[in-house]
């Protein structure tokens, strides 16, 4: 009787433990911390256009960065290729594991609409970064710099270049991101200008931000333009891609490239003279803010309307400004890299 009652009040022993720990894992789940998990940590999301950007990778990077600074647990994602789908695909795993914040670098600026609002229905704070989502689809952008200077200060450069004479080209990403069409059409405002009126831009590809697609295209131009003077490459691989062709078929100093590059891939081809000077802003620190500015969302600092303040980390204070296409936060202007510089800057990104 004895050791039956002993085996009796154990087994009721282990019953209570059992329910405690599948009550406590429960509570886990479904309490108060909701998204953060069991970590006790808010959620941080970036997505990407696709896997293998490098300038994608470096924007991670200081998100990544930014969110370990406030103490968040970081989720880096990016389709394998640059498609809506494959983004609309990783936001809906997103608000199943309910993050807390996603930051986006959208491969379309509407189809992401539906996906996104949904994510914000559901409590989830949603901004862009890079290349917006429409305003409808987010809370705020973070922009490089301001779009019309983007746009403007290639068509400056490229005129200094060839003497203002000749004909160009445009090699750009894919045909829906937004940031490079923005880019493009100030560019073709700039060209609108009286000292440009003797080059002629007659053609704007497409790569995809696809490094073969991109050499594809480039080699298409200079077969369909053999008076091609100049490339214009908004978007780090089309840069480096055009670069590379050039070069490979002997054609430096006979047509140039610029437009938007990563020192790191950039700098034998500024040294060799097919790229006399670029620019680009450091997409660290793109994504830097970006987590920052997730956080202050999080955190109900801001709210992405025009006037709010918060600070970014080792980057100061910023301010959400109002634009035509809804509210922005602007890193700062482009920077140009050349021959002087470019040392100072491969080995950093």
């Amino acid at each position: 009787m004895k050791k039956l009652f002993r085996s009796g009040v154990l087994l009721s022993l282990l019953c209570l433990i059992l329910a405690a720990c599948s009550g406590g894992q429960q509570s886990s789940g479904n309490g108060d911390e909701g998204s953060s998990g069991d970590s006790g940590k808010k959620k941080y999301a970036i997505v990407f256009k696709s896997e293998g950007n490098p300038y994608g990778e470096k924007q991670s990077e200081g998100f990544k960065k930014a969110v370990e600074e406030v103490g968040g647990e970081v989720i880096l994602r990016a389709p394998a290729q640059p498609t809506v789908e494959g983004q609309i695909s990783i936001i809906e795993e997103l608000i199943s594991q309910k993050v807390d914040v996603i930051a986006i670098s959208g491969n379309d600026p509407d189809a992401l609409q539906p996906v996104l609002q949904k994510a914000m229905n559901q409590g989830i704070k949603v901004l862009s970064l890079d290349s917006a989502v429409n305003k409808d689809s987010r809370m705020v952008h973070v922009n490089q710099a301001d779009p019309e200077r983007v746009g403007r200060i290639q068509i400056e450069a490229v005129a200094e270049m060839i003497n203002f004479e000749g004909q160009i080209a445009i090699l750009s990403a894919t045909s829906q991101a937004t940031n490079q069409n923005i880019w493009i059409e100030w560019m073709k405002k700039e060209l609108e200008e009286p000292e440009y009126s003797k080059m002629e831009l007659v053609k704007v590809a497409y790569g995809d931000d696809l490094r073969d697609k991109s050499v594809s295209e480039t080699e298409a131009l200079l077969q369909s333009y053999p008076d091609l003077k100049a490339i214009i490459a908004p978007t780090t691989v089309g840069i480096a891609a055009a670069s590379k062709v050039i070069q490979d078929k002997g054609l430096t100093g006979k047509v140039i490239v610029t437009g938007l590059g990563l020192p790191s891939e950039m700098a034998e081809y500024i040294k060799s003279g097919v790229s006399p000077w670029m620019y680009l802003w450091n997409p660290i620190d793109v994504g830097y803010l970006s987590g920052y500015a997730a956080h202050a969302l999080v955190e109900g600092e801001i709210t992405g309307e025009a006037g709010d303040k918060f600070t970014a980390g080792d980057l100061g204070e910023y301010e959400v400004v109002e634009t035509d296409s809804g509210t922005e936060i602007l890193l700062g202007d482009p920077f140009k890299f050349d021959v002087e510089n470019i040392d100072e800057w491969k080995d950093i990104y």
